[in-house]
């Protein structure tokens, strides 16, 4: 089934797809965004930020509101269980220049819920509205916030939260479709997506497994949401926002990417991370990348216990280029150097 692409509007931002990246930490940066971006994503978000981190000027939470303005519409995600502090972060990433500001109440880890932060603000009504009222009230620019199921099976209240986030006079909400205790494991409820996304007037975007082109689909047409939000499937595969969309407007499968593909990727991924780290940090970060990127790929166990031993850009590179002279005799990317 094809779908009639609309925009979707949060707030006074416009996004021209209904496809979001997700906020993950230790990925979403701004070389992560960007690729994401020439891929299609019409909106994307930053690392997870700490409210206290930016009230008490710590130079490495300031440095995660760094984007480029080929990354606009931007959203930066804070978290915090502060309504004053959450407040006052809020004000000094409008400051910055963020599009979008988005409020963590869906991170289910224990060094954040341990402090009444991310998801366990859900077990909190009252704070959590607080929390939201000081962000809306803090900033001119739109507000949403991301939320789970629940807490677990006993506590399920999304809906619940969803109301109070209309009432609190924010922009849109993103709702991931597990419990807190399930973390990123178990199946996804459609169900109350689908739910929240009928019953509330502001744009919903689902979130949750959605690792193909026929899951956006579903998200959007079924279970009517406005926007559709792509995590873990984005790892390693860009592709997945190009892929979508050309579905959508077309109803046709586009084929997966080859080897020449993932590793002309690899080394954009690797030129933009240098771009905005110090090369020995970038070349670490990257590890993982390409492990991620040639998933599957044949061989792929040998090559990266090389690539984690790695220590420069060339090194990276030269590992790259002999992974396709193995596949291809005569490779193009012997011209790149």
């Amino acid at each position: 089934m094809v779908i009639v692409l609309q925009t979707v509007k949060i707030g006074n931002v416009i996004l021209e797809s209904p496809l979001v990246l997700a906020p993950m930490a230790g990925v979403t940066n701004s070389a992560f965004r960007l690729l994401a971006k020439e891929m299609g994503c019409a909106l994307v978000y930053s690392e997870m930020v700490s409210a206290k981190g930016l009230v008490y000027r710590q130079e490495k939470t300031k440095n995660l509101l760094r984007f480029f303005e080929e990354e606009r519409p931007i959203s930066v995600q804070i978290f915090g269980s502060d309504p004053d502090v959450m407040g006052e972060a809020a004000a000094i990433v409008a400051d910055e220049g963020a599009d979008i500001i988005d409020i963590n109440m869906g991170c289910p880890v224990p060094k954040v819920v341990k402090n009444g932060e991310g998801a366990a603000l859900m077990r909190e009504p009252r704070k959590a509205y607080a929390v939201m009222k000081a962000v809306k009230d803090a900033v001119r620019c739109p507000v949403t916030v991301k939320i789970r199921k629940g807490w677990d099976e006993n506590e399920v209240n999304a809906l619940q939260i969803g109301r109070l986030v209309e009432d609190a006079g924010l922009d849109a909400l993103t709702i991931h479709g597990r419990t807190r205790e399930q973390f990123y494991s178990g199946t996804v409820d459609w169900t109350i997506i689908g739910k929240l996304a009928k019953s509330l007037s502001i744009p919903v975007i689902g979130s949750g497994d959605i690792a193909s082109p026929q899951d956006v689909q579903r998200m959007l047409s079924d279970l009517r949401c406005a926007a559709a939000m792509i995590g873990r499937a984005a790892l390693g595969n860009p592709w997945i926002f190009k892929h979508c969309l050309h579905y959508l407007k077309t109803g046709e499968m586009l084929l997966e990417p080859t080897l020449t593909e993932k590793v002309k990727m690899s080394l954009r991924h690797l030129q933009l991370l240098i771009g905005i780290r110090r090369e020995t940090v970038a070349v670490k970060e990257m590890r993982k990348h390409i492990g991620w990127y040639l998933k599957g790929v044949r061989g792929v166990k040998a090559i990266k216990l090389q690539i984690n031993k790695a220590e420069t850009e060339v090194e990276l590179r030269q590992i790259l280029f002999s992974l396709l002279e193995k596949d291809d005799p005569n490779p193009i990317f012997k011209k790149i150097k």
